[in-house]
């Protein structure tokens, strides 16, 4: 279980870049924010992507793709945010988060700060089908 301090600086970053505004006509950015941690102790933050025609992405796929641009494989720890709410991940970031397979399947997702609770990742989605 990872200390309370440590789920506190996660939640941080992540309403710290959770600020939404208008690219476009078409495009809003950073309703949600999240943030990932890694097995090398590294955070990647990510912000949400909705566009008019429903191509955007959520702020946890954007974070995960930052940490595997740099190599990274394997999350120990997310949390996602609307404002300073936590909210929990969609099914396709949980699907997303599942097929990224290994160790990822045990990830903890942050459902409350005070008092911390999580819940791990393959709770989320019993019965995996691969």
């Amino acid at each position: 279980m990872m200390k309370t301090s440590e789920w506190r600086k996660l939640y941080k970053q992540a309403v710290a870049v959770c600020r939404e505004r208008e690219v476009s006509d078409l495009i809003f950015v950073g309703g949600v924010a999240a943030a990932v941690l890694t097995q090398h102790g590294n955070i990647y933050t990510g912000i949400s992507v909705d566009t008019a025609c429903s191509v955007g992405y959520c702020a946890e796929r954007n974070a995960i793709g930052s940490m595997l641009t740099d190599g990274e494989t394997v999350i120990k720890k997310v949390v996602a945010v609307k404002g300073d709410q936590i909210i929990m991940p969609c099914g396709v970031c949980r699907e997303f988060m599942m097929q990224l397979g290994g160790d990822n399947r045990k990830l903890e997702v942050l459902t409350n700060l005070n008092p911390i609770h999580t819940v791990i990742l393959s709770e989320l989605n019993p019965n995996y089908w691969a």
